[in-house]
């Protein structure tokens, strides 16, 4: 057995009613706050809460995806207000930026000196803010991951910003947050979720850690995301936020693959949503991997496992990759081609892809050629 390290939050606290916690665990660690919020109202409350507790208090609300100019002006911001805290209550976006802020405020050097691919890559030069998460969707895991996903217009990428010391404070999953979430939310963030503890699972980096949380949250997530497709579902938003978590510890313990590695290009080129992006290109990636992996004489067990899992989760008769397709066109989920990606941009999208560091997870080195490929069908 290889061995292996094990990275997460400092404290993980997951259950209904666990965000009631949260005012009282950010004023432990300072007295001036910085919020990164979305539109949930969770985080009225807790800004309410922090003021009934003396905390002085920053709101700023994130809307859409992090951006490079977005960061800096929040920056900005934080080390105007002195902040000791940064707090984020909301999706996937709204933690990334709030961790890319605690990382920040206390850097000497600006973003462009710690982005990884289209800046200078560098390590954190001083130990970033507390960081409090508390994750409104279940999909990114981005609660427990040491990275926070930034969009450069002017490179039209995603990249990450990336430190161990990163991961939260403390990581605070309360399911009740994602009660009634949109459908169309629901349904981009979960398959994030899934797809978040399937590519761990088919990592090269796979441990023995990780695929103990990925044997048991790729069936839970499909199921729950079913069921939640269906009408609304409290037991299954619990089995979707768990599997949302699991996936942060898990894609922060063995990587990912290529799904990742086309999404964080595509969402830089397009603007689409990161978790529409994923649940479209996991079918290709996937019968992509399992061909290769078969070609080279690999064990493909472990793709045999994920594609029974799907196929049972959906009900499926035939194929269950191609029951998978059918089932998102079923739900309103966009191709590639509505989502903004040109048939004339495939070979440079797939070279970009190529060099992306999700791809150093995949199974397999997939060729250029197999990677358009996969684009091509997803349109």
């Amino acid at each position: 057995m290889s061995g292996f390290e094990i990275l997460t939050a400092g404290r993980v606290t997951f259950g209904r009613g666990r965000a009631d916690e949260a005012a009282g665990a950010i004023r432990a660690h300072g007295a001036r706050v910085l919020l990164l919020r979305g539109s949930h109202r969770g985080a009225d409350r807790l800004a309410a809460d922090l003021r009934g507790l003396g905390v002085e208090v920053e709101e700023i609300r994130q809307k859409g995806e992090p951006l490079l100019d977005d960061l800096d002006a929040v920056v900005a911001r934080g080390r105007d207000m002195r902040a000791e805290v940064v707090a984020a209550l909301g999706g996937g976006s709204v933690i990334d930026m709030g961790k890319a802020a605690a990382a920040l405020i206390p850097a000497p050097g600006g973003a462009m000196r710690h982005l990884e691919v289209v800046g200078k890559g560098r390590p954190l030069e001083a130990a970033p803010l507390p960081f409090v998460a508390l994750p409104t969707t279940a999909g990114t895991g981005a609660e427990v991951t040491k990275n926070a996903v930034i969009g450069v217009p002017s490179h039209g990428r995603k990249v990450s910003l990336r430190d161990d010391r990163m991961l939260a404070d403390l990581a605070i999953i309360d399911p009740a947050l994602t009660d009634g979430a949109p459908r169309g939310v629901t349904l981009a963030s979960g398959l994030d979720a899934v797809t978040q503890v399937i590519e761990p699972y088919l990592s090269c980096r796979a441990t023995p850690f990780t695929d103990a949380l990925c044997r048991d949250a790729i069936p839970r997530g499909l199921a729950a995301l079913v069921r939640l497709m269906q009408g609304e579902d409290a037991g299954a938003r619990d089995d979707l936020a768990l599997t949302s978590l699991f996936g942060g510890l898990a894609l922060a313990n063995a990587g990912l693959g290529a799904v990742h590695g086309f999404a964080g290009v595509l969402g830089g080129r397009t603007g689409a949503a990161h978790g529409a992006l994923c649940g479209r290109l996991l079918p290709g990636v996937l019968r992509a991997n399992a061909d290769a992996v078969a070609g080279q004489g690999g064990d493909a067990t472990r793709h045999r496992e994920v594609a029974g899992w799907i196929g049972m989760a959906l009900g499926a008769k035939g194929d269950p990759l191609d029951a998978l397709e059918a089932w998102m066109d079923d739900h309103g989920l966009s191709r590639l081609g509505p989502m903004g990606v040109d048939a004339a941009d495939l070979a440079d999208l797939a070279e970009a892809s190529r060099a992306s560091s999700s791809m150093r997870g995949n199974p397999v080195t997939l060729p250029v050629e197999t990677l358009e490929g996969i684009l091509r069908v997803s349109l």
